[in-house]
């Protein structure tokens, strides 16, 4: 049982973290993941893999009418040969320098989009980014910034329901697979209790933001979300932690 204070800080950021990912479509675990380690460690990973499956339902059940329905079949089929991709390379190459790779190549994604280029919502780009979403969500727990980068000149609704559904695909195999290996604890769902009304509440103001978080201010999200999570990748592998 983690300290009151230690639960009180813990609701502050899940409540956040929910709010951002409500708003933008993305970022719970990137917020939340990092932060949550440094207040106790046993309140992390698998409890927020827990909180983000009720998040992602949500999130396409709000905006289901923008739900980009074509293209998410392109996406899974990349994102799945992309996670048994990465889990083959992380057996020749050393975590840490395929970490620093995948930061390095992120940063220079957002530097590209942020100056300017455009990524066509097209077949082709689709299966890339499910290749490579799959790919770093498996190597370095980063699979959201790809497919966010995809859908950044996207209508706002279209961005957060077709994340949300893609989250709710990737988010199901994941739980799926940490039960059959036995990773999941007893304590792991009594922390998700724990921190679930924090979550329910920020998603909840999530949805009063909306119309002040359209256009402009996604596109920016999705690059400022993204460059943290590389940002933070590149630190945790260069310090060796």
């Amino acid at each position: 049982m983690p300290s009151l204070f230690d639960l009180v800080l813990a609701w502050i950021v899940t409540f956040g973290a929910a709010a951002l990912q409500g708003s933008i479509g993305f970022g719970f675990a990137v917020l939340s993941v990092p932060l949550l380690t440094l207040v106790d460690p046993a309140l992390t990973p698998i409890p927020q893999i827990f909180l983000a499956l009720p998040m992602a339902v949500a999130a396409l059940w709000r905006e289901r009418t923008r739900l980009d329905v074509s293209g998410i079949g392109w996406i899974v089929a990349g994102r799945i040969p992309g996670a048994f991709l990465g889990a083959w390379i992380l057996t020749r190459i050393d975590e840490r320098l395929l970490s620093v790779i995948i930061a390095v190549v992120v940063i220079g994604a957002i530097v590209a989009i942020g100056r300017g280029l455009t990524i066509r919502l097209d077949r082709t780009n689709r299966i890339v980014a499910g290749l490579i979403s799959g790919f770093t969500g498996t190597t370095a727990a980063i699979g959201g910034p790809p497919l966010a980068l995809l859908y950044r000149d996207a209508d706002g609704g279209l961005v957060r329901s077709s994340l949300g559904a893609i989250f709710t695909i990737g988010i199901v195999i994941n739980l799926t697979l940490l039960g059959f290996t036995g990773a999941i604890r007893s304590h792991d769902l009594f922390v998700a209790g724990l921190l679930a009304p924090a979550m329910g509440a920020g998603f909840a103001v999530s949805g009063r933001l909306l119309h002040r978080v359209e256009g402009r201010v996604v596109r920016t999200g999705i690059l400022v979300v993204s460059a943290i999570a590389a940002a933070g990748l590149l630190v945790q592998a260069l310090v060796g932690s």
